[in-house]
């Protein structure tokens, strides 16, 4: 292996961790950083692994794509109480109200993303909570604002957590 090319894809790594203290970027910020990082770190691990410039380079950029659409997607803050308290409510109705199939398949996948309220600060056309089936509350206090409203029964990803959609749990 390169040692000058794992140096460099740790540098994008450190890079992108050191960056990941600016709440404060836009979407669109969120978006470009994370992206050429996780592109530049999947091209210079390609190549560390054998592959050649050419497919590096295209691992690289798609790569890049989808983690800055992602991040493009999602924008984070703290939740409300107001917030918080709806998203537990919807969310018990959505899991409780569900056929025991449908609850059953919830609780392989643990998380499932439910709409709650948005206050004067959201930016997005939604914003959403993730509710763990398993502890049966609310994880975290983060609200995830998202550009675009999910298909409900989809899966999202937000930071670790992989999601189904389920909307206002009506």
């Amino acid at each position: 292996m390169n040692a000058l090319l794992i140096k460099s894809s740790a540098s994008a790594l450190v890079a992108g961790l050191l960056f990941t203290g600016c709440e404060n970027l836009s979407p669109a910020g969120n978006g470009a950083l994370y992206g050429a990082g996780a592109g530049a770190l999947a091209g210079g691990l390609a190549r560390a692994a054998g592959a050649s410039g050419t497919e590096a380079v295209a691992i690289g950029l798609a790569t890049g794509a989808v983690v800055g659409i992602t991040a493009y997607v999602i924008a984070k803050h703290n939740a409300t109480e107001r917030q918080r308290r709806i998203a537990e409510e919807r969310a018990r109705l959505a899991y409780q109200s569900a056929p025991p199939p449908r609850q059953a398949q919830y609780r392989k996948s643990r998380y499932i993303a439910v709409d709650t309220v948005r206050e004067k600060d959201s930016a997005g056309a939604k914003s959403v909570m993730i509710y763990d089936t398993q502890t049966q509350q609310v994880v975290g206090n983060e609200v995830y604002d998202v550009k675009q409203t999910p298909k409900e029964g989809t899966i999202s990803k937000f930071d670790t957590y992989s999601a189904e959609y389920v909307g206002t749990g009506a």
